[in-house]
Parts: C-alpha cells; structure tokens; sequence
C-alpha cells in the first residue's frame, strides 16, 4: 500500500494523480496526472486512465479498458473486460483538434457495461443501466434500461 492505495510495481500513476484509500491498481496500468479515482476502486490489469478522468467510489475496471479523458464514471460503475470509450465524433490523424475538443460522456451511479461494449462519446448511461456485451451505444441509456445490439436498443427495464 502506498498512500493509502496498492499499486502494483509494473503500473505507473503520474504526479498529480489522485487515487482513493484502498482502491487497487494491478499489472501495467497507467493513471495520468490531473485523473481522480476514488475509494475502494479496482482497476483491472492494463487498464488506462486519462488525463482529468473522474471516477467515483467502488467502481471496478475490468482488464484492457482505456477511459479517455471527457469520461466520467460514477459510483459503483462497472466496465466490463475490454469495453471501450470514445473521446472525438470525428478523429484525424494529421489535423488533431486538442483536448478542448473532447466530447464528454457521463456513466451514472451503478451502471454495467458488458465485455467489448462500446460507447461513443457525447452519451449518457443512465442510474443502475445495464449495456450487455458487444453492444453499441450511439444515444443516451436511459436510468434502469438493459441495451444490447447495435446499435444499442433498449428490451427491458433493470
């Protein structure tokens, strides 16, 4: 435990960092400066946090997630192994527009996301949604919906 967290030796959390008592960090992940983690959070092995993240209390990254910066997780949020979050509607290689252009999305408090879901910026999950594996989100999840397909439709209620 350093400073009231566990971080594996191989992972890396830049200065400027903040990280909650007792959240884990496990095998080569990487926590960029200006990133918030709460308390109790368990980051999965490879998982990246970006610059100015914000991340709530009790929230568990699976292995091989990125959560680029304009993303931010709630409490007790839950991302399932290798789902995906977006940052830009229109990504360029050679003419990058900057972090000022990041599209924000928000992961309400509980929600789940399903193994090798993605979720394209500019979308809010909402309260206790559930976003099964493979899933596609385009638009907004409303509070206690279950999405699957893509792109990702509503079947029931949580």
């Amino acid at each position: 435990m350093e400073n009231g967290y566990y971080r594996h030796p191989s992972s890396v959390v830049d200065e400027g960092a903040v990280v909650g008592e007792g959240t884990k960090i496990w095998h080569f992940c990487h926590v960029e400066a200006g990133a918030v983690i709460g308390s109790r959070c368990t980051l999965g092995q490879n998982v990246y946090i970006g610059k100015n993240v914000r991340i709530g209390d009790d929230v568990k990254i699976q292995n091989n997630v990125s959560v680029y910066e304009g993303v931010t997780l709630e409490d007790g949020v839950f991302c399932g192994p290798s789902c995906v979050f977006t940052n830009d509607l229109t990504p360029d290689a050679r003419h990058p527009k900057g972090s000022g252009q990041r599209v924000k999305t928000l992961v309400k408090e509980g929600a789940s996301i399903g193994a090798n879901a993605t979720v394209v910026c500019g979308n809010i999950i909402g309260k206790n949604a559930l976003v099964g594996a493979g899933a596609v989100v385009t638009k907004n999840v409303p509070d206690g919906a279950v999405v699957v397909g893509i792109p990702a439709k509503s079947i029931k209620e949580r």
